[in-house]
């Protein structure tokens, strides 16, 4: 004997239909939202590209190239002398080397660098750097110059000075493009 109680299928509703697809879109999105949010957490806290703007940096880096501004850099390893920053001053970046420490009184006399009063070499210079009496650079701040020191608006200028710790946003040593310049630089 057949059962007459044999379920048929009911049709689906309108309002169920709506949800399964309203469900299926989020599925969908799901993997696109993650790679915003992975890109914009690399962007905020590792690394972004950066353009150079300006000579200020000549033979090292040039007017035009992109660089990867590497911001775990330095929390990790701190920041050395010698090594190219990006600092913040005022509505504006600034591509530098770092040149001072925090701490250290700094001065160049007759061309050569003083700091604390011995003698430090400066391969970095693409021009003689003109004489400048000491300056103390407070705990927390650094002493940055561009390596086109003839051109190059940094902590010398006193309406750029010492930079503190805080408005330095990263190092930098890789240059992205263009592509002929590709790879790490000094």
């Amino acid at each position: 004997m057949i059962d007459d109680k044999i379920e048929k299928p009911q049709e689906e509703t309108i309002d169920a239909k709506q949800k399964r697809a309203h469900r299926n879109i989020l599925l969908d999105l799901y993997p696109y939202l993650v790679i915003i949010l992975v890109v914009v957490i690399i962007r905020t806290f590792i690394a972004t590209p950066i353009r150079v703007n300006g000579a200020s940096m000549d033979p090292t880096l040039y007017n035009g190239e992109t660089m990867v501004l590497n911001k775990l850099a330095m929390h990790l390893r701190g920041i050395d002398r010698f090594d190219i920053v990006v600092a913040r001053t005022n509505d504006s970046y600034l591509i530098k080397r770092v040149i001072g420490l925090p701490g250290e009184r700094i001065k160049y006399q007759d061309g050569i660098l003083y700091i604390n009063g011995v003698e430090v070499e400066d391969n970095f210079a693409l021009s003689h750097t003109n004489d400048f009496p000491e300056v103390l650079i407070d705990n927390n701040e650094y002493f940055l110059m561009g390596d086109n020191r003839f051109i190059s608006q940094d902590s010398r200028n006193p309406a750029i000075g010492n930079i503190h710790q805080n408005d330095i946003r990263g190092k930098t040593n890789i240059i992205l493009f263009p592509f002929n310049r590709f790879g790490m630089v000094e």
